[in-house]
């Protein structure tokens, strides 16, 4: 972090604008994290896709599957492949407030340049007891801190108790994948306090038109839906950010296709199963030449049927064609 930590607000307002992704964690065949393909996912998606930031160690990141020593080395490594290249956020929540504070000073002292909490998921709270547990964290580091506002923990953050949670000093942002009347809700009572992202691709456009939203805070999309030749999602992104919607629009369209298998393999487990579709992801981002590997057990892994189905769906789109080196997942 390059900031104090009254800075916080601030320092979230200069640094979060355009594509930041959120990654997976690489496991080897006997379920070990698979560093080296950490790192080569890292290199892509800084390297080749010029991505603004890497949101790691989140639900994208099976965080709950993870060690405590695990979690810890994952952002060491992205904190290293990062360095100069973009920013990193750390999901850095645990049940235990006191192990949440352990995990959030950890990336605040090797380099991360925020944190991102989800809802804290266990026991069950009220609002007073949810804003004391970020306070409490919040109070214990010096690092700029994102509210996640997940649904899998089991409640949402009302627009109310996010602004309450908004007052405090070094809380800078949240992440909102909730429905847009809900954002403009939040957005209200919050006002410029703290950035805010909805992380719904298809909304995106709108959201940078209608509301403001300078930053992409973040998913797989940047990833799977672009090649280091082929970068609507950038192109679009930086031309919504320039006030040039009209453009912007012309090439978001071409997202349409990617968009429709998206919904096809990925919304349903989300919606519809409350599966989260990792392994889904890591297929896909196996296509486009990153390291994925399994899932670890607690969630689906993909079947053979399924993962030459959703190739051939995407071979369709003419994504595939734009990877000179794709490999075979």
């Amino acid at each position: 972090m390059n900031y104090r930590k009254s800075e916080a607000k601030e320092a979230a307002r200069a640094q979060f604008r355009g594509l930041w992704a959120a990654i997976t964690t690489p496991f080897t065949p006997d379920l070990q994290v698979d560093e080296a393909g950490l790192r080569h996912n890292m290199r892509h998606v800084t390297d080749n896709l010029k991505i603004e930031g890497v949101f790691c160690t989140g639900v994208m990141g099976e965080f709950w599957s993870l060690t405590k020593e695990e979690r810890k080395r994952i952002v060491e490594i992205v904190v290293e492949e990062a360095r100069g290249k973009c920013k990193v956020i750390a999901h850095t929540c645990h049940h235990s407030a006191h192990e949440t504070v352990d995990l959030t000073r950890h990336a605040q002292n090797i380099g991360a340049d925020f944190v991102i909490l989800m809802n804290p998921y266990y026991p069950p709270m009220s609002d007073d007891t949810i804003y004391q547990w970020f306070e409490f964290v919040a109070s214990r580091v010096d690092i700029g801190i994102w509210m996640f506002d997940a649904v899998y923990s089991g409640y949402g953050l009302s627009p109310e108790l996010t602004a309450r949670i908004a007052g405090i000093e070094n809380v800078c942002g949240i992440k909102v994948p909730r429905a847009v009347e809900h954002f403009a809700k939040v957005q209200k009572l919050c006002g410029d306090k703290i950035v805010m992202s909805n992380p719904n691709e298809d909304d995106f456009l709108m959201m940078m038109r209608d509301y403001g939203q300078r930053v992409y805070q973040s998913s797989q999309r940047p990833y799977i839906y672009q090649t280091a030749t082929w970068t609507p999602f950038r192109d679009y992104t930086e031309l919504g950010l320039a006030g040039r919607f009209e453009e912007a629009e012309k090439i978001a369209k071409q997202l349409q296709p990617l968009r429709e298998v998206h919904k096809k393999w990925l919304r349903p487990h989300w919606e519809n199963r409350r599966v989260i579709p990792i392994a889904y992801i890591k297929a896909w981002s196996e296509l486009m030449g990153m390291a994925g590997g399994p899932v670890r057990p607690g969630l689906p892994q993909i079947t053979a049927k399924e993962r030459q189905e959703m190739r051939i769906d995407i071979e369709r789109t003419g994504l595939l064609a734009r990877i000179p080196t794709a490999k075979a997942a």
